[in-house]
């Protein structure tokens, strides 16, 4: 016979509670591993689809469709974690409804509003999340000062001085209920991805403005408090933070307004930020991906070099893979490495071309019967001693300033173009500039560079590549004409790709760096 004691009955029933326990547990993950669910009950709604779309960088993403509104109701879902961002609503005729935030808390979310079409704002309601509702009445609120903002702009006639300071005061009191509002809001919702998202909109200004020597307001306090405090509490290592139509504006600001136009300085301030995040987040490939190609495309003089950082820094170094192909990869540090010849400050490659009136010289040497490379190759030796003897090199060009292009007689652009350029060099020749243009003509159909040299009375260095030594296209990047580098007296390139009316100011401004 089994004894049964009291110590007995108890494990039995410990046992018992603690099986309870974990089949509680089990049911709660698995509950929990349902995933997502967004609900929304719009009143006569008329669609039969609607999307769920939501911000990422400078793009909107779909991420689900609703192909069945039945009774109102449109339900998106699906399985796993909802990234944390600012979402939208956005109808079948492609036009948002309004947006609303996810974040852990609002992984189950039910929306209401009895209003229709553009007045659905007004009486939407998060029926599950007093957050929600508070981003809501934050949204009412913006709209509503908007409206009367707007309302009284197109009310205001500025015909006096007066007229104009009592508009810009309103315009001031505007700004500050709307500052004051944010404020207050953001204490309310401090610690939530909300907060974090209005954060990004608000901005972060010195209030109790001291007094400079001359005893006006210290601006240049004003500028560094702003300027230091503008990322403050912004989360780099969490992608939320890309999610909301609020980070791109917000970045492109500070480097537009706050980093000096210069090279180094925005390089520096790049690594700034790519060093704040975590390496293989969203965040992290994003704003690689943005800088690059940001850099690359940019149509600031000098910016190249941002780009031949970021190819230096982040893709030779390994930090790309994840971020783009292989293949891409290589493209990236190719075109870099083709650019880095090229960047302001750098020595120019030297050229070797040939006088264009030394055209038929060349061609009695036999260059323009090669039918190929190899061909070419041959008539190169075996005239080598007599071509040499043609070359104009452009190191050899004696000038304060020369204006080194690469143009097409047949080019419509260049058309323009040159003639610009032409009437530009007439004046400064006429103030007596230390500035020669050796002028490289990109084909070899000599005569007619010949003729459009004498009809339009080129005074320059005109020569073109007659011995097909140079490939100046992969040495100088010259994938479209025409194209612009001036060069000091040293041959260092001091500008690029510039068009004929900038050239004056740039002389001037490189002028005035030396007697500074």
């Amino acid at each position: 016979m089994t004894l049964i004691t009291v110590k007995t009955i108890t494990d039995l029933f410990m046992k018992r509670v603690l099986l309870g326990l974990v089949f509680c547990l089990f049911f709660s993950y698995t509950h929990a591993q349902k995933g997502w669910e967004i609900t929304i009950h719009l009143k006569n709604c008329k669609d039969s689809l609607a999307y769920l779309t939501f911000y990422q960088m400078d793009k909107t993403m779909i991420k689900d469709t609703c192909v069945r509104i039945k009774n109102d109701k449109i339900i998106f879902n699906g399985k796993g974690t909802l990234d944390k961002g600012i979402y939208s609503l956005v109808s079948q005729q492609k036009s948002i409804l309004f947006d609303f935030f996810i974040d852990e808390s609002t992984q189950k979310l039910e929306i209401s509003s009895s209003s229709e079409n553009d007045k659905i704002i007004k009486e939407l309601t998060a029926v599950n999340s007093p957050k929600e509702n508070s981003f809501f009445d934050y949204v009412r609120f913006i709209n509503k000062e908007k409206r009367a903002f707007q309302a009284l702009k197109e009310t205001t006639t500025l015909q006096t001085k007066k007229d104009s300071l009592e508009f810009n005061e309103k315009g001031v009191a505007l700004d500050k209920r709307i500052n004051d509002f944010e404020e207050q809001f953001l204490a309310d919702q401090k610690g939530s991805y909300i907060a974090d998202v209005i954060n990004l909109k608000v901005e972060k200004v010195l209030k109790d403005i001291p007094k400079a020597s001359n005893g006006r307001p210290d601006s240049l306090k004003v500028y560094q408090f702003y300027k230091d405090h503008y990322w403050q509490d912004v989360d780099f290592k969490d992608d939320g933070t890309m999610r909301n139509p609020f980070f791109l504006p917000k970045l492109k600001k500070y480097f537009s307004n706050l980093v000096p136009k210069e090279a180094d300085s925005v390089s520096v301030e790049v690594d700034k930020i790519m060093s704040k995040t975590l390496p293989g987040t969203m965040l992290n490939k994003s704003l690689l991906a943005y800088f690059t190609y940001t850099y690359e495309s940019s149509d600031i003089m000098g910016f190249d070099k941002v780009f031949v950082h970021m190819s230096d820094t982040y893709f030779k170094t390994g930090k790309a893979v994840g971020v783009y192909e292989d293949e891409n990869i290589a493209k990236v540090i190719k075109r870099a490495d083709k650019l880095k010849p090229l960047l302001i400050g750098a020595l120019a490659p030297d050229l070797f071309m040939i006088k264009a009136e030394d055209y038929e010289k060349m061609k009695a040497m036999g260059f323009e019967n090669a039918k190929n490379s190899d061909e070419m190759t041959k008539v190169f030796y075996n005239h080598i001693d007599d071509t040499k003897k043609l070359f104009v090199t452009l190191d050899n060009v004696q000038a304060k300033y020369t204006l080194l292009i690469f143009w097409d007689v047949d080019c419509s652009h260049c058309q323009i173009e040159i003639p610009k350029l032409l009437e530009v060099y007439n004046e400064l020749m006429a103030k007596h500039k230390d500035l020669k243009v050796y002028s490289v003509y990109m084909q070899h159909e000599g005569e007619k560079y010949l003729k459009y040299i004498a009809d339009h009375k080129l005074p320059w260095i005109n020569v073109y590549d007659g011995a097909h030594y140079n490939n100046c296209v992969e040495k100088y990047d010259v994938y479209s004409t025409p194209v612009f580098y001036l060069l000091d007296q040293d041959k260092v390139i001091r500008a690029k790709r510039f068009n004929p009316e900038q050239l004056k100011s740039i002389l001037e401004g490189l002028e005035k760096q030396k007697t500074n």
